[in-house]
């Protein structure tokens, strides 16, 4: 065994004599521009979950950089300060709880001696489910009913378990916070000259070793993970209209070959980098909410979009698109918009835009309407790649998504296995099976997965004795954020049928959010592949 993972056995075994009891859970979304827990010695365990923004936890003197998607545990005595800023919707949880010790049945009190099992920064391996969870004890500790505020401390328990748990899947933290400190070095200085000797020596293991780990956990080579950053930085230079010259790009991202920058950029764009900045000139309007995913595969950012779409200001953000114009749900006043934006070219779906519309938007500028019914995903991409001339970079993505797939297909295996597995949406007081017409697309087509009933019939509504009747070995669920949604959820939750499920008794229920998992795009699936490896890497 693992010498770091029998450590961490050893030290779990103090759970037969402990309790824990929640305390005060605060949430701090975008609605903060800044949060601050002063500098303070501790008096109770702290868990904070970084589901966004960013910031810095200081603790006894050492700063640790708050990241996304990561717990933080503080224990009683420890001399701590936060500080979060740059928040979005997903927000930031701060919870404090008690450690009873059942032999001495005293709270610990300040000092050092707590026997909590983890502590510091823990990457979760699921930060959608760690969030819902974080999100249903909130919604129980604003309730009066002590019944709900019980129910609140039993989703605690569990949100702990999950916490250790993800601690214990990691069984060499020490290698693992030395990847991710790697590559996040490699951010910060990837406009110099970086070796492989180098990088190895700041994560601190060998130059074979630290290969080896480094393309296991993310699927490339380090090289090769520098080589994409760096190239995402030159298109991000060249998207922002400035007059750049490409030689002063490439030495601006570490490149002093302009030959070799050129090849390396046509090799991960799939297109000259002149013509790149060509085409990050032309003003393309995406009508419909699932062309945003399918032009930014083919490394086009929309002119305009829908204004309602959730997605919109996180395109915003990633890409530093500040003149990308909202478009209004009112057909009259959106045709209107763009008429004004004068685009060079419009892109909707044929089945979410009625034909007389169409005619009108082409009198605007050339249009193309993708055939959404006829074809999967992948030949949508490539159909409206070949009507904007991306054909090219359209195949260089495919290329990239499929070996992606298989990494990530590799990464989970072990944990899936033979599971059937039921995708269930809740929507308002509906639920529905998804199937390949949709997120089910990834898990059952491009990952192999085995479906809990007949594909055919998934993509349809079905009811809570449909789920009790399938009884798959795995769930996973999208569950609306509106409140008519949320209380059909804790519906579910209080069947009694509920617990009688092979996948609740097992705990292999998991979550991902509404938005943007639902849509059946390219850039979509390419995200959904990240998500699913959080969830599943390495658990049995």
């Amino acid at each position: 065994m693992d010498d770091s993972l029998e450590k961490i056995q050893k030290e779990y075994a103090v759970l037969d004599d402990l309790s824990f009891k929640l305390k005060d859970i605060e949430y701090i979304n975008n609605q903060h521009n800044r949060w601050n827990l002063r500098l303070q010695f501790l008096e109770s365990h702290l868990v904070f979950v970084a589901a966004s923004g960013q910031g810095q936890l200081m603790i006894d003197g050492r700063f640790i950089e708050l990241r996304q998607g990561n717990v933080y545990v503080c224990v009683p005595g420890q001399l701590v300060e936060v500080t979060v800023h740059t928040l979005d919707e997903r927000g930031f949880y701060y919870m404090r709880f008690d450690v009873m010790d059942g032999e001495k049945d005293a709270i610990h009190s300040l000092g050092k001696s707590s026997r909590f099992p983890v502590k510091g920064e823990v990457p979760a391996k699921s930060p959608v489910a760690i969030l819902s969870l974080c999100q249903q004890i909130r919604q129980c500790w604003q309730k009066q009913d002590y019944l709900a505020r019980f129910k609140g401390q039993i989703l605690f328990q569990e949100l702990l378990f999950n916490l250790m748990q993800d601690a214990l899947t990691v069984q060499d933290h020490g290698t693992e916070s030395a990847l991710e400190h790697v590559k996040s070095y490699m951010e910060q200085h990837y406009q110099q000259e970086l070796t492989i000797d180098q990088l190895a020596k700041v994560a601190g293991i060998s130059t074979r070793h630290f290969m080896r780990l480094f393309k296991k956990k993310y699927g490339c080579s380090a090289i090769d993970y520098l080589a994409v950053y760096r190239i995402e930085q030159a298109q991000r230079l060249m998207r922002s209209g400035g007059s750049n010259r490409l030689k002063d790009i490439a030495r601006y991202v570490g490149y002093q070959d302009d030959l070799y920058f050129r090849r390396k950029f046509k090799q991960i764009s799939g297109v000259p980098p002149a013509e790149f900045m060509k085409n990050s000139r032309r003003k393309i309007v995406a009508y419909n909410f699932p062309n945003i995913g399918q032009l930014i595969a083919l490394q086009i950012i929309p002119y305009a979009a829908p204004a309602d779409h959730p997605w919109t200001d996180y395109f915003k953000r990633k890409y530093e698109v500040d003149s990308l114009r909202p478009l209004s749900s009112d057909p009259l006043t959106k045709r209107e918009e763009i008429g004004l934006a004068e685009p060079d070219f419009i892109i909707g779906i044929d089945s979410m835009v009625a034909l007389e519309e169409q005619i009108k938007l082409c009198t605007i500028a050339p249009s193309y309407f993708v055939p959404w019914e006829k074809h999967d995903w992948r030949t949508h991409l490539r159909l409206l790649a070949q009507f904007l001339d991306k054909t090219v970079a359209a195949e260089t993505w495919l290329k990239k998504y499929e070996r992606k797939v298989l990494f990530v297909r590799e990464q989970v295996k072990s944990t899936i296995k033979d599971d059937r597995l039921l995708i269930v949406r809740i929507t308002a007081d509906l639920f529905y099976a998804l199937g390949k017409r949709s997120v089910g697309a990834v898990f059952f087509d491009d990952l192999q997965m085995l479906p809990a009933q007949d594909v055919t019939r998934l993509d349809e509504q079905i009811t809570l004795h449909d789920i009790v009747n399938l009884d798959a070995d795995r769930l996973l669920f999208i569950i609306d954020e509106d409140s008519q949604s949320q209380s059909n959820w804790r519906t579910l939750l209080e069947a009694k049928e509920w617990r009688s499920l092979k996948a609740v008794q097992t705990c292999k229920v998991d979550f991902l959010p509404s938005y943007p998992w639902i849509e059946y795009a390219a850039f979509t699936h390419d995200l959904l592949l990240d998500e699913i490896v959080k969830l599943w890497r390495d658990r049995t």
